[in-house]
């Protein structure tokens, strides 16, 4: 295993910062505050170090500081210091001019994809905003698991672009005209490559997650039953070739034109698909559990992710953003998170209003308050 961890992280103009300078240690760190301060602005920060649009799933303007009165965000940069296995690799991510459509990520100074960042460090994360997962609908669930597939294999991002925009293109032509056969052939057979190797990666992270927890014992998360219902995820789960799932969804791609045409959407594929997770202890669907009961499901698929990632051999260990996580467990499922993070050897940023709440990590991380005067240094490590 790569341990990766941040040992600097630095903010200009970015949300609420006009600058910000974090040094960091490499153990976990808990970000303490009340709402509004700034806490979820800088694990925010640190989630546009991958490939994507962030935790919160917000454009590039939204994200660079706005003074009252100015119609756009500003221009944003973000930057941090790497360490893996004794090197650092500086990285950069941010746009240059208000309004940008793209954002430019460096490592080491030189412009690059943002998919090289992958190569450096893997995140999993857990939103306030996800706490409805199992209550909203399936494309919440899609996105959420499509995260935890993609820190472990990060082409999956890629073929996933890849089926959307060649799908858009397809709609597009189904809807707007010139149907034409051959232009809609090339379209279904871009679509159904990516899409098999999208319902294989998944078919694969879901075997190995439920594999990683359902070894993991007794512990104060509970154990989950998981499974795809995706029909393409389902061929893929009960060994199908992806060569035969290639040609299976061209095939029926191409059969659903005048359904999908009449639509107005794809009603076919792997975008339709659905994760469902049961609370295998009370053999209950998790939608009709408690709320913290389905927290702690969730929790459980993250952090078994985070588990089964720390021991690859051939990628960086994972960073974990968990977002007001702490304030939804009782104490006993806290100190069994803190002691999962840290027994793990992960890098972590956790948020909270109470500082108590962080009672069982003091002397194993960094505990950082962040106010209107800026960050600074609990004194307790």
């Amino acid at each position: 295993m790569t341990r990766a961890a941040l040992t600097r992280l630095s903010l200009t103009d970015f949300r609420s910062y006009e600058r910000a300078d974090l040094a960091l240690d490499g153990r976990p760190v808990f970000l303490v505050g009340a709402n509004g301060a700034g806490k979820t602005n800088l694990l925010e920060a640190v989630s546009f170090f991958t490939p994507g649009r962030g935790l919160r799933g917000a454009s590039l303007a939204e994200v660079g500081r706005r003074m009252p009165g100015e119609g756009q965000g500003r221009a944003w940069a973000v930057s941090a210091v790497l360490s893996a296995d004794g090197g650092e690799t500086r990285m950069g991510a941010g746009v240059s001019e208000a309004g940008a459509a793209r954002r430019t990520v460096r490592l080491e100074g030189e412009t690059v994809p943002p998919g090289r960042l992958a190569e450096h460090l893997r995140q999993v994360w857990l939103t306030p905003a996800q706490d409805r997962l199992f209550l909203e609908g399936a494309g919440e669930r899609r996105r959420f698991f499509d995260r935890l597939v993609f820190a472990g294999t990060p082409r999956h991002a890629s073929h996933a672009g890849a089926y959307d925009k060649a799908s858009r293109e397809r709609l597009r032509l189904l809807t707007d005209g010139p149907a034409d056969a051959g232009w809609l052939d090339a379209l279904e057979a871009r679509m159904a490559e990516a899409g098999a190797l999208m319902a294989e990666a998944r078919a694969t992270t879901l075997t190995a997650l439920q594999a990683e927890i359902d070894t993991r014992g007794e512990r104060p998360f509970p154990q989950a039953t998981l499974s795809l219902t995706g029909a393409w995820e389902q061929m893929a789960a009960a060994g199908a070739k992806i060569a035969d799932i290639e040609l299976k969804l061209a095939a029926a791609l191409a059969a659903a034109r005048d359904r999908d045409a009449a639509a107005g959407r794809a009603l076919t594929g792997p975008h339709r698909g659905d994760l469902a997770v049961v609370h295998a202890e009370k053999d209950r669907p998790a939608a009709e559990c408690s709320t913290g009961e389905q927290k702690a499901l969730i929790l459980n698929l993250v952090l078994a992710q985070a588990a089964r990632l720390s021991r690859a051999e051939s990628s960086p260990s994972p960073i974990l953003l968990l977002d007001e996580v702490a304030a939804h467990l009782d104490r006993r499922r806290r100190a069994a998170l803190f002691d999962e993070i840290t027994a793990l050897g992960l890098q972590a940023f956790l948020t909270g209003t109470d500082e108590h709440l962080f009672e069982d990590l003091k002397g194993r991380a960094q505990g950082v308050l962040v106010d209107a005067s800026g960050l600074t240094q609990l004194d307790h490590q």
